[in-house]
This record gives structure tokens, C-alpha cells and sequence, in this order.
């Protein structure tokens, strides 16, 4: 069995510090002070139930509740919505694009605000930081390359600084491709992760790719 991220010991940080709520909305009020995380889910997680299970080829739960316990922070707000079914990713994008605008208009720096998504959210996020080309944020992508970077969608470019994250079982695979289409990064970092559980390694809170995320957010954040 795979260890979890300690999620007990996050939600300490999240009840207690000035600031780590969790969103399922964009804020009423916004201060230039503090640091956002967006977090976009998988395909599955589109409708009405937060923890659905996949069947067809065994991946389990998609626990959408425990991974943002497991993300929130003191030291940031995390933004994660539940998406309705059937959202375009492309006007989300623009949403998401739109929210980030907002963030940066009230005061907030390029530089505290990271977007993040896996799989279907991951593609959104991708093509929510082509939009972003102006803006030096942090671009975190899970799982996300089956789509990013594809023939289909070679005209796909992320900008600022970027983190893919994917495991080696998984036909999605590595951003390379997208890494080779996007000449204008700022930084390009990727890491692979081999816990032989295909894309179903990102529907529970593992360590295995959310310690290295969580590093990597702290650091571009510059969160001690």
C-alpha cells in the first residue's frame, strides 16, 4: 500500500495560520499579501460527487476531498472548484485565466500565484498558462501530457515557471513534447514517479508526488 501524504498534520496548518483556507469559489476579498494555489481535478470528478470511483481499469477512488485537505497550507489560500459535468476545458481556461488577471489587478504578485491541475484539470491548467504569457506565475502540471503537447494540440504553450509530474506506468507521460513546443519558460522541472499505479496515482494524496509538488510550490512561492 502506498503511504499518504500526512493530511492530519495539514489540516493542523490549515485551521490554525492567518491565512491556508480552502475555496470553492473565487474570494470575496482578495489581499496583495497573501499566496494562492488553484487546484483543477481530473474528468471523473466532473458532477455532483466528490469521490468517484473508476472501474474500467481499476484506479479506484478519486478522493477530490483528501487531496485538497492534503494541499491546503497556512502559508497560501487554495482555490479548488468542483467543476459541473461536461465543462468546456478551453472556456475554463479562460476562467481560470480571467481569475488569475483579478488576483494580479487587486495586488497580488505573479510570483504567489500558482496553477495547478491533473489529468483534464491539467490540460485546462496548460492551456490557462498560454493565456497567462505575460504573467511570470507557477504552472504545475500532473499527469496532463496525454493531451498537452499531442499533435492535436501542438499549438499549446506554458509560460513562467513549469513542473510536470508523471508516472511512469501511465500512458501520459512525460511533457517533453510541450517543454519543446514552449521556447519561452522561465523554468521547465520534471520529475517521474513509479508507484506502478498507472494515472490512478494522483486520485489519493500520495507522497510520492505530492512531497515533491508541494517542495517545488514552496520554493517558487518562496514560502520557508
Amino acid at each position: 500500500m502506498r503511504r499518504l501524504f500526512p493530511v492530519i498534520l495539514t489540516a493542523l496548518f490549515f485551521s490554525t495560520g492567518p491565512s491556508g483556507e480552502i475555496y470553492e469559489a473565487f474570494p470575496d476579498n482578495v489581499s496583495p499579501d497573501d499566496k494562492y494555489l488553484f487546484y483543477s481535478h481530473g474528468y471523473i470528478v466532473e458532477g455532483d460527487n466528490p469521490r468517484p470511483v473508476e472501474t474500467r481499469f481499476g484506479w479506484g477512488v478519486y478522493d477530490f476531498p483528501a487531496i485538497k485537505t492534503a494541499l491546503a497550507s497556512e502559508d497560501y489560500h487554495l482555490i479548488a472548484y468542483h467543476r459541473p459535468e461536461n465543462t468546456d476545458p478551453f472556456d475554463y481556461a479562460q476562467e481560470l485565466n480571467l481569475q488569475v488577471r483579478q488576483l494580479v489587478d487587486a495586488g497580488v504578485p505573479a510570483a504567489h500565484i500558482t496553477i495547478m491541475g491533473f489529468s483534464r484539470g491539467a490540460f485546462i491548467t496548460g492551456v490557462a498558462s498560454g493565456k497567462l504569457a505575460d504573467l511570470n506565475i507557477n504552472t504545475v502540471i500532473l499527469a496532463g501530457c496525454g493531451g498537452l503537447g499531442s499533435a492535436k494540440y501542438s499549438d499549446i504553450r506554458v509560460y513562467g515557471h513549469v513542473l510536470s509530474v508523471y508516472e511512469k506506468s501511465d500512458r501520459a507521460g512525460s511533457c517533453k513534447k510541450l517543454r519543446e513546443n514552449s521556447t519561452q519558460l522561465t523554468s521547465f522541472t520534471e520529475i517521474e514517479i513509479n508507484t506502478g499505479l498507472d494515472h490512478g496515482a494522483f486520485y489519493q494524496p500520495l507522497t510520492d508526488w505530492l512531497g515533491p509538488t508541494r517542495q517545488w510550490i514552496n520554493t517558487k512561492m518562496n514560502i520557508q
